[in-house]
């Protein structure tokens, strides 16, 4: 959260610069706290409280940074309009029954580098949102970890403006970010015809599909166990794909949450969508792979398609293409199913454990899913 009034560099007021600025401790400390108020905003737009709303009270936490460390004019409008977006999505999230009753975020300056007039701050943003109604077992927080680097440019007179923010995790969007993901084309492939996934519909409720968890012989709560205890920090014993493109790690957590629960390895070539395998040294296509692992879990029916995506439930997979351009982006696995029947998420890149299904839907209404039963 955001804590105090913003530390001040010890340039003089109005003084000219004739040098490229420094930025010394002081300066630092304010980019953090600037970085801080930025995400604590995006946070609170999430947060119930009808009280403010009714009043009016939306001020925003950056607006108290002014002179050497400020937002621009036109990073000020951006967060507006994103505080705006996120208002909305927390409509849309009360309209499927979730509300978050308070949030914390933190922000932690993770490096700094300064060319000139222009200085870049590497950032980690830490998150949790309280579930406002939890009944029995439910999980009673969702939260994540997100990295993100914000660019400033220094006036003549030494005056530090953030001018933008990147998010720079290979995976998608937080409950709490707006921007719109980068989604990587189709991959080509010359085998023998891949199967197509169905899509899964998203309305409420769903028709009953309960899951029978002793047909097949897989410990679904080790594979929920598994993701909870690895969702942020990564298991050693596999490569970490975060960071390096191609659609960052949720595949491989993924792979490693089922195998943890009992999917056994079917050894081959790399590129043969027919194997499944991955260790420390070698992974295949369909281990890492979005659609890689569609088409792997559907061929060697390990899975079977959904209708909804609300009859998902504990060690199933939730698959998703952003626009609909027929190549799949992001995998997630079912950590917990309320008894009202409504799955949670645990996924990485971005790195986030129990979010809830309708808050991934109110956040892409225009996306296709795609719900599989393992």
């Amino acid at each position: 959260m955001v804590a105090g009034v913003a530390l001040l560099p010890s340039w003089s007021a109005g003084a000219a610069v004739t040098d490229d600025p420094t930025v010394d401790a002081a300066t630092k400390a304010t980019f953090q706290r600037l970085a801080d108020a930025v995400f604590t905003d995006r946070t609170q737009a999430l947060v119930d409280d009808a009280k403010s709303e009714a009043q009016g009270q939306h001020k925003q936490r950056t607006s108290g940074f002014s002179g050497k460390v400020r937002l621009s004019g036109t990073q000020s409008s951006q967060e507006s309009s994103a505080l705006n977006e996120l208002r909305g999505r927390k409509s849309r999230l009360a309209k499927l029954g979730e509300k978050y009753s308070k949030a914390a975020t933190t922000v932690t300056l993770d490096a700094t580098q300064v060319k000139g007039r222009r200085a870049t701050a590497d950032v980690t943003e830490t998150t949790t949102l309280t579930y406002e109604k939890v009944k029995g077992k439910e999980p009673k927080t969702t939260g994540f970890q997100a990295h993100h680097e914000l660019t400033f440019r220094a006036d003549r007179q030494g005056n530090w403006q953030l001018t933008g923010i990147r998010d720079t995790d290979d995976g998608y969007l937080a409950v709490n970010q707006v921007a719109k993901p980068a989604v990587a084309a189709a991959p080509k492939t010359a085998d023998d015809g891949p199967p197509e996934a169905t899509r899964s519909a998203t309305t409420w409720p769903a028709p009953a599909k309960p899951k029978n968890f002793s047909a097949t012989g897989y410990d679904y709560q080790a594979m929920a166990a598994y993701a909870q205890k690895y969702w942020n920090n990564y298991n050693p014993a596999y490569p970490d794909f975060n960071g390096h493109g191609a659609g960052g790690d949720c595949t491989n957590f993924v792979s490693q949450s089922l195998k943890a629960g009992g999917w056994k390895h079917v050894p081959g070539y790399t590129n043969d969508f027919h194997k499944w395998f991955g260790n420390s040294e070698i992974q295949s296509d369909s281990f890492v792979g979005v659609n890689e692992f569609s088409w792997f879990a559907l061929s060697s029916k390990r899975v079977t398609g959904l209708a909804n995506v609300y009859q998902l439930d504990v060690g199933d997979v939730l698959q998703m293409d952003f626009n609909k351009d027929g190549s799949k982006d992001h995998s997630m696995i079912v950590t917990y199913r309320s008894p009202q029947g409504v799955p949670y998420v645990s996924y990485h890149s971005t790195n986030t454990y129990n979010r809830s299904v309708a808050s991934i839907i109110a956040s892409y209404p225009n996306a296709a899913y795609y719900a599989y039963r393992t």
